[in-house]
């Protein structure tokens, strides 16, 4: 699918409601399955990577069903003293484009009686998955592979705990070993060089298990989580690119409502801030164990380059296409370091990034670990980008598209569907 987009005729203006996060829809699927009891599930993200999450539990025989498109009933496969049982239907199990769903169903599975194949499709296929192999091998799981590349063939085992030091910061990895920690002897204990996302472990907590967390160093034992609802807030990685388009479309002043903030997905809001954006957070409280709050955005002249490194990364890896964009609209160099896990997404995100948004006029360096962006650029457009059937980079094109001179074209563009369908329909309503 080829889309078209060029300048909007006016500014963005009034207050749209953000999808549901997903990865705390995979996490809300997963961790229900798991638990004792019956549970209620809000606002489920309608993306298809959660979707992959959920049709795999339904086929390893958990009770899911919609109450409304966005509304689940789960009935857990936990007893009251004991770890999940599952019924699986099937030996093999798909989890379409989604890592998330492959890495931590992989630290689930491991741990069973009974063993599963986990394939995806050909962009999951390139992904690396050693990162969850070694760990796991490390605990007594029996896992084989190509290369380290799905599919993965996964042979059940009794686990024991390990101490695990990271080198890399990964709510994933993170996410995988401590799932197979609920179900391995003795305790299991994470550490990771900066603190990555931890939707894990505040669910963890919220739902009861024995978890224990110090800094990037988090601790679980042998638990049965108990089932409560979860009412899910919108996504921040989706609010990223209403973020930056309400600061650099022209007198732009928009509220963005109900967005989770938790502080380890929240690196976008200070990047922004560091950068001197006008950027408000309104009405925070606190929903099922997570940070939620409003966000009201103002267009802002005079952005300044900043340098994104180090601890940021974590925080904010999924938006630094889009922070690309912006930082071609500020003053200076913005210089992004030790973001190399960028090529390992569903494209090179950092060749692909700087390869196609210098088609549209944007001043970009690759870097080994990240790039370079010289700002202050105006964007003539005029041109086509492939996406590359990376999500995030179709809709950064399309906020970049938003300040060029000329139209520009997307090839590709229905890939936004796997994690944002609702995308061109929110972007519709601030500019009608």
């Amino acid at each position: 699918m080829l889309k078209t987009v060029k300048a909007p005729l006016r500014p963005l203006k009034g207050e749209i409601v953000i999808p549901s996060d997903k990865s705390i829809s995979h996490r809300a699927v997963m961790f229900s399955s798991l638990a004792e009891g019956e549970c209620i599930v809000r606002n489920f993200s309608s993306g298809a990577d959660c979707h992959s999450t959920l049709n795999l539990f339904k086929a390893l025989g958990v009770e899911i069903d919609f109450i409304d498109s966005k509304t689940l009933k789960i009935k857990g496969c936990g007893g009251k003293f004991a770890p999940a049982k599952f019924t699986p239907a099937i030996y093999t199990y798909s989890c379409g484009n989604s890592g998330t769903t492959m890495r931590l169903v992989s630290g689930i599975l491991a741990g069973q009686n009974f063993n599963s194949v986990l394939t995806g499709d050909e962009s999951l296929s390139k992904r690396p998955m050693r990162r969850i192999i070694e760990p796991l091998s490390l605990m007594g799981a029996d896992i084989s592979s190509v290369d380290a590349h799905a599919p993965l063939t996964i042979r059940g085992k009794k686990l024991h705990g390990i101490t695990y030091s990271s080198k890399l910061a990964s709510a994933q990895v993170k996410s995988c070993i401590l799932l197979a920690g609920l179900n391995a002897e003795g305790e299991t204990v994470f550490e990771e060089p900066y603190l990555s996302r931890n939707h894990t472990e505040n669910l963890f907590n919220y739902l009861g298990a024995d978890i224990k967390i110090q800094g990037a160093k988090v601790t679980v034992k042998p638990s049965v989580l108990k089932a409560k609802d979860i009412d899910i807030a919108g996504d921040i990685s989706s609010a990223a690119f209403f973020i930056v388009a309400g600061l650099i479309v022209k007198g732009s002043d928009f509220v963005i409502k109900n967005v989770g903030i938790n502080p380890t997905r929240a690196g976008i809001i200070d990047i922004v801030k560091r950068m001197g954006g006008d950027i408000e957070i309104l009405n925070l409280r606190q929903v099922s164990g997570e940070d939620v709050a409003d966000i009201r955005v103002k267009y802002t002249e005079g952005l300044k380059a900043c340098t994104i490194a180090g601890a940021d990364i974590p925080r904010l890896i999924d938006e630094l296409p889009v922070i690309a964009v912006l930082a071609s609209q500020a003053e200076g160099d913005t210089i992004v370091k030790n973001a190399g896990d960028l090529r390992n997404k569903e494209s090179d995100r950092i060749k692909c990034l700087v390869d196609e948004l210098s088609k549209t006029g944007v001043s970009m360096e690759e870097l080994e670990d990240g790039f370079i962006v010289h700002g202050n650029t105006e964007l003539s457009g005029g041109c086509e980008l492939e996406s590359y059937h990376d999500h995030r980079l179709a809709m950064s094109f399309y906020v970049a598209g938003l300040v060029c001179r000329k139209e520009i074209s997307i090839n590709g563009f229905e890939w936004t569907n796997i994690s944002f369908p609702e995308f061109e329909t929110l972007f519709g309503k601030l500019n009608s």
